[in-house]
């Protein structure tokens, strides 16, 4: 995988808008990131230009997905060079079930810390079915916990719409993501998903007061209800009330960095990635 750099013509395109980058930097002292699975097939074509694009907006940092696994080493500390020329961070990684293999867990660990991130985040799992699967889950996650916490290092867990749904065949009525909850460690993540949230019908603000300290990132994902949009919507335009997200996750939960992540909208993927983020500024500040 090449890692080439930031074309003339998209430096020239993305340098046109940088004043209104440094404002924008400053509106908030909690940072905001994109997860760069929202601009996925640019990152595929060249991903230096893309981070570089994304920092030109006004991100102040990024969340690597799955693919990051794939680099070399080389290639792995050339995009931490990418990262601090720009002055942005890698706040967290999302990494497939199996990186947390005890025989993945050194590479995850030393990727991670070349990258300077904070967060192993485990993006989802794949769980025997019933309640003693995701006991098993937990168990995974405090074993990394482990593992990461003499280099610095913690574990997360990101839900999906499965981890607000019931686990079938239980009389209580658990989901998912409270068993997780409740067997793993106070210092592994529950970073949450906010579109997959409200699509399982969950309440994001109660999830967040329900676990003070522990939300410490959120994916700034909207949701709509209409079947012809879903995921499609822009920031902003979905179910998701902002406003008191934001007080929770503040106030509570323990925020330290928001991420935003977008599906796929109308617009392409970083002309989408820009708006999104005027929004997120726009409805933060008020």
């Amino acid at each position: 995988m090449n890692l080439p750099t930031l074309s003339r013509r998209r430096f020239l395109t993305y340098s046109a808008i940088l004043p209104w980058v440094f404002d924008v930097r400053a509106a908030t002292s909690i940072p905001v990131g994109l997860e760069l699975y929202s601009v996925r097939e640019e990152l595929k074509r060249d991903a230096q230009a893309t981070v570089r694009a994304v920092a030109a907006m006004g991100y102040q940092g990024v969340e690597f997905y799955a693919p990051y696994f794939e680099w070399s080493e080389k290639q792995t500390k050339d995009m931490r060079k990418v990262l601090d020329d720009l002055g942005i961070r890698c706040f967290s990684t999302h990494n497939s079930y199996s990186f947390f293999d005890k025989e993945n867990l050194t590479k995850a660990r030393d990727y991670n810390l070349i990258l300077g991130s904070k967060y192993v985040v485990m993006a989802s799992a794949q769980p025997k079915p019933g309640e003693d699967g995701w006991k098993a889950v937990a168990e995974t996650l405090n074993f990394a916990a482990g593992e990461f916490e003499p280099a610095g290092l913690k574990a997360g867990y990101h839900n999906h719409k499965l981890e607000f749904t019931p686990v079938a065949n239980q009389s209580a009525n658990v989901r998912p993501l409270e068993i997780i909850a409740k067997n793993t460690k106070p210092a592994v993540m529950l970073q949450l998903d906010v579109g997959t949230c409200l699509e399982a019908g969950s309440d994001p603000v109660a999830w967040i007061r329900a676990n003070p300290g522990r939300i410490r990132s959120l994916h700034c994902k909207d949701w709509s209800a209409d079947p012809a949009k879903g995921y499609s919507v822009l920031f902003g335009e979905g179910a998701a009330d902002w406003k008191n997200i934001f007080a929770a996750a503040e106030s509570a939960g323990g925020v330290e960095y928001y991420l935003v992540e977008q599906e796929g909208s109308r617009f392409p993927e970083l002309d989408t990635a820009r708006k999104c983020l005027a929004e997120f500024r726009a409805r933060h500040s008020n």
